[in-house]
């Protein structure tokens, strides 16, 4: 067998597991990121090759969720700046639970819409540590993930609160 199949197996065996566990992280990164459905499950696939090729240099000392959100929050600035300036597209449909009330259900799924295309317009800093902040990582593990220092992330994450405030004021 050779140093690279032998390589490869182990690593492919942790990122299934990473993936199984993190994927829906992953999925509402890369969702805050990416409107296109098409070009989101394409940023999906390019973090998770960029895990495969990040978790041999994972260390146990480090939070292993911290580390695949760095991974994932890295790979979304690149793919948004590869893509900037290419415009967005609606939201794809969300699946509609029979049993909910209808009303509730529409109310909820534009409040959710509303907010999330106002993340989507935030710069980059801010946008990274709300979304990391919306999947309950503390300000100490958001500033490991992004390598910041913890005041830059309450900084922005409270510049962002603002602004999110005011642009959902504006469209309610």
């Amino acid at each position: 067998m050779s140093t690279a199949a032998t390589h490869a197996e182990p690593v492919a065996a942790t990122l299934e597991s990473v993936l199984a566990e993190h994927g829906p992280m992953l999925s509402r990164i890369a969702s805050s990121h990416e409107a296109d459905p098409t070009r989101r499950q394409d940023l999906v696939q390019e973090m998770g090759v960029a895990l495969w090729r990040a978790l041999p240099q994972w260390r146990a000392q480090a939070s292993l969720r911290t580390y695949v959100a760095r991974v994932a929050q890295n790979c979304a600035v690149d793919h948004v700046m590869r893509h900037a300036g290419r415009g967005f597209v609606e939201l794809e449909d969300v699946h509609v639970d029979a049993t909910a009330d209808p009303v509730a259900q529409a109310e909820g799924d534009q409040r959710r819409a509303r907010l999330l295309d106002a993340v989507r317009r935030l710069p980059i800093g801010q946008r990274q540590v709300v979304v990391l902040s919306l999947e309950g990582f503390s300000q100490r593990e958001a500033a490991d993930a992004l390598g910041l220092e913890e005041n830059t992330v309450n900084q922005r994450l409270s510049r962002a609160r603002k602004q999110l405030r005011a642009w959902l004021e504006e469209t309610a």
